[in-house]
């Protein structure tokens, strides 16, 4: 069902559910779509950027995340109202082309796209970054190759394999940070290790305060922090593949609050009480460099190796939501019409194998600029990630006023708080977005941003001008003749 179909039939929520998903294979059940949920937010953004983030604003860099974590849940909510009137695998692509208009729909579907191609190259860079805990010999960019063949391999298997592969990796992941917060507490409370006489709370303000950087420095960390949450939008992008989004979906989003509690500022609480803020750096994870302060070697390893199967959890779910997302574009006419092509396990491989061939992108970069890969993606990544949180946002707005008139349902799953909470959320990532102005590092991608936005407008016109010459070249072709006189002339033998 396009959105044009969806104008017409508000009244049968039944009906408006079957969108562009239509094909899809129902595969993922309770357990997977919430360990997705969990493990979307659990990838690079912690295990490496947090190293980045806490060199620039020290202990400090808690509250960032408490405060970000808390608009990443005012957005999951709008989400999930939005979901419980219409769940589409489409999600806020769909939702954007209804309450904002065709264009915007285009653009947040091309655009989210275009965010997993860049945080794919982002996740597979990670990863290669550390297999070179172990070995230093392996060039970052070979790395890269091997681990993006590979998940595209895992990729075209069927929706119920990918599901089952996330829910492990998930596993690992949150076993892995909740071991990691338990020894880390043992270290604190008990003395033991190379760390234990040395271990408190008081490091988080007693090196320099708890803002030793200023507040200015914690505000700057911002873009790094939103960062680590882009990915939780995903779980809207698995409605059209859920057993039963209206009743799991709610589930996966209300985790949000606690799983920013315990995997983010739990876990930076305890790592920043083990040692001080000041050994880290950026482009070392924390994790690992806490361990090996510790003076657990074996322990740093143990770690490497969850951060690695944490950055290929993220960089598989990236393939996965590329695929379905140019589905949705090629359903809904603004997208090349092989992409609605499902192999016979639903699913679909050819936008699949495209984004992927857009990753191995990310092999270049990291054979050219090895240093710098991380750096340069992570900020494009940010902002054309949050530009999906815009698009959730403004249309809950619009979803709610109309709801409220009558015009629609009401959903199932009201946001609480909303508007109020669907504005501020606006407003802080208009902030963010200033900030990363402000940012020399960050600002590279508000650079990349309007070239971005110039191609999407071509390529929209060029569109709308085929669809109007189809139109027009259907409407000349001469009706088929009747065998009746045309009025006004004379008929003749």
């Amino acid at each position: 069902m396009t959105s044009v179909q969806v104008d017409k039939q508000h009244d049968s929520n039944e009906a408006a559910a079957e969108g562009p998903e239509e094909g899809y294979q129902r595969g993922l059940g309770n357990r997977q779509i919430q360990m997705i949920a969990i493990g979307g937010a659990i990838g690079t953004g912690l295990f490496l950027g947090a190293g980045k983030a806490i060199s620039k604003a020290g202990p400090s860099i808690i509250l960032a995340y408490a405060i970000v974590g808390l608009v990443i849940f005012f957005i999951m909510r709008a989400l999930g109202e939005l979901l419980m009137y219409r769940p589409v695998s489409g999600s806020f692509s769909e939702y954007g082309r209804e309450f904002l208009g065709p264009f915007i729909g285009f653009v947040t579907g091309w655009t989210y796209w275009l965010f997993w191609v860049v945080t794919g190259i982002t996740e597979v860079t990670a990863a290669a970054t550390y297999i070179q805990y172990w070995n230093h010999d392996i060039p970052q960019w070979v790395s890269s190759l091997v681990f993006t063949v590979a998940l595209f391999g895992i990729n075209l298997i069927s929706v119920k394999i990918f599901g089952e592969l996330e829910f492990w990796f998930s596993m690992v992941k949150v076993t892995a940070i909740i071991g990691m917060i338990l020894i880390g507490l043992g270290v604190i409370m008990l003395g033991f290790s190379d760390a234990g006489e040395t271990a408190s709370f008081s490091h988080l303000w007693a090196d320099g305060g708890f803002f030793p950087k200023g507040i200015g420095g914690t505000l700057m960390t911002l873009q790094i922090v939103m960062f680590a949450f882009l990915a939780v939008e995903l779980v809207g992008v698995t409605a059209g593949e859920a057993k039963d989004p209206k009743k799991i979906l709610p589930k996966a989003i209300n985790t949000v609050p606690w799983r920013i509690g315990l995997f983010y500022i739990g876990a930076l609480i305890i790592i920043l009480s083990v040692v001080s803020w000041t050994v880290f750096e950026p482009g070392v994870s924390p994790f690992v460099r806490a361990f090996q302060e510790i003076g657990l070697p074996a322990g740093a390893g143990i770690v490497n190796f969850v951060v690695l199967t944490a950055a290929l959890s993220s960089a598989n779910s990236g393939m996965y939501s590329t695929g379905r997302m140019l589905r949705d574009l090629a359903v809904n006419g603004q997208g090349p019409k092989l992409f609605t092509h499902l192999s016979k396990n639903g699913l679909p491989t050819w936008g699949t194998g495209v984004s992927v061939g857009m990753m191995l992108v990310g092999v270049w970069i990291n054979y050219q600029w090895p240093g710098e890969a991380f750096n340069y993606v992570v900020s494009f990544a940010t902002i054309s990630g949050m530009w999906a949180w815009i698009v959730i946002l403004f249309s809950q707005l619009r979803y709610r006023a109309k709801a409220n008139r009558g015009e629609l349902p009401q959903s199932e799953f009201k946001a609480p708080g909303a508007p109020y909470t669907s504005i501020f959320a606006l407003a802080f990532i208009g902030m963010v977005i200033v900030l990363m102005g402000i940012d020399p590092d960050a600002r590279i991608s508000l650079y990349a941003a309007p070239i971005w936005a110039a191609i999407l407008g071509a390529g929209y016109l060029s569109i709308k001008r085929r669809s109007a010459e189809g139109a027009a070249a259907r409407a000349a072709v001469p009706a088929p003749a009747t065998g009746e006189q045309t009025p006004g002339t004379d008929a003749k033998d």
